[in-house]
């Protein structure tokens, strides 16, 4: 075997395979599996336990309770707000959310010939922690970060790397089921020594104040729309009622009954998408016993009445992540 020639990035071999782009822009090949697997301008979709997106169209901000996941961009631009904070990202970089949160999210650059292209994959708990058990660093893996529920990131080679191998794996049943679990354990890897390292790595610890906040985020979820007291979540985690509203809000952004509210009217949203005409119902439905403050509410929130909100969204697409 002869040493390899190299000229402008190019390797260049004897024999067979005479010569390859050494430097494979992964970027390049993330965009063409999520256009391979995704359904232009369609919502996004869950193939094999990763959610693809492809769209051409800018969005209205539209608000779901995302759910722990890595969210990255292949291609256009997106925006995710939680409270005030704001959240603008692009090819090339990640969200990562580590809680359930109402975030409010749009696509913001989109075009015909430069669809919007990315992918979700879902945080597991149980990963991480065995991960930090087989590094055996009792959560010091990696570098700073926030150590807050929700950060963004450029996406390093190592991490597009990985991503891009587990959807190679789509379509392939026995590829998936024999190989998807290490690739998907590697992608955690990669976010626990990446930038957000201590914002992911709280995932995985059972005594961590995200851990917390989770039990919170829980209870809060199965009483949304009931009239709850503060002292009663404080006593469900185990804090104090000041100790409890200031690790929610270094975690959140948002107080616990903030975040309620925007639980509620996130809901009622989604709602009144599919009920346009049903407003005083779904009000009722999310906690509101008064129809002229739940249309306050949601107008402070959303920028417009319910009814004229709803109309404004009929033919929106959803975003991911």
């Amino acid at each position: 075997m002869h040493d390899p020639l190299r000229f402008a990035g190019i390797v260049f071999r004897s024999g067979a395979g005479a010569w390859w782009d050494e430097e494979v822009d992964k970027l390049d090949e993330l965009r063409a599996q999520i256009t391979r697997l995704a359904r232009r301008n369609a919502p996004p979709v869950w193939i094999d336990g990763v959610q693809v997106l492809a769209t051409d169209r800018v969005t209205e901000p539209l608000g779901t309770v995302t759910e722990p996941c890595l969210a990255l961009v292949a291609q256009g631009a997106k925006r995710s707000v939680l409270g005030e904070r704001i959240f603008d990202y692009r090819a090339g970089q990640y969200l990562v959310v580590t809680l359930d949160l109402p975030l409010t999210s749009q696509i913001t650059h989109a075009e015909a010939a430069e669809p919007f292209l990315a992918l979700g994959l879902p945080l597991k708990p149980a990963v991480i922690a065995q991960l930090l058990l087989d590094a055996g660093t009792g959560g010091g893996t990696g570098r700073g970060g926030s150590g807050v529920a929700i950060a963004t990131s450029e996406a390093g080679d190592d991490l597009l790397d990985a991503v891009v191998r587990r959807l190679r794996l789509v379509g392939n049943p026995l590829d998936q089921r024999v190989l998807a679990p290490a690739i998907e354990r590697e992608i955690h890897w990669r976010l626990l020594t990446g930038p957000q390292a201590a914002t992911v790595r709280e995932i995985g610890l059972a005594d961590s104040r995200l851990s917390l906040i989770a039990r919170a985020i829980s209870w809060l979820q199965a009483r949304y729309a009931e009239v709850i007291r503060i002292d009663d979540l404080a006593a469900e985690v185990g804090l104090s009622v000041s100790s409890l509203n200031r690790h929610f809000r270094a975690v959140t952004a948002m107080s616990p009954l903030q975040y309620q509210k925007q639980l509620r009217l996130q809901k009622a949203r989604i709602q009144l998408i599919a009920n346009p005409h049903d407003i005083a119902a779904i009000g009722h439905a999310v906690g509101y016993d008064s129809p002229s403050q739940f249309s306050r509410e949601y107008k402070r929130m959303f920028g417009a009445p319910p009814g004229q909100d709803a109309a404004r969204l009929q033919s929106a697409v959803l975003p991911a992540g």
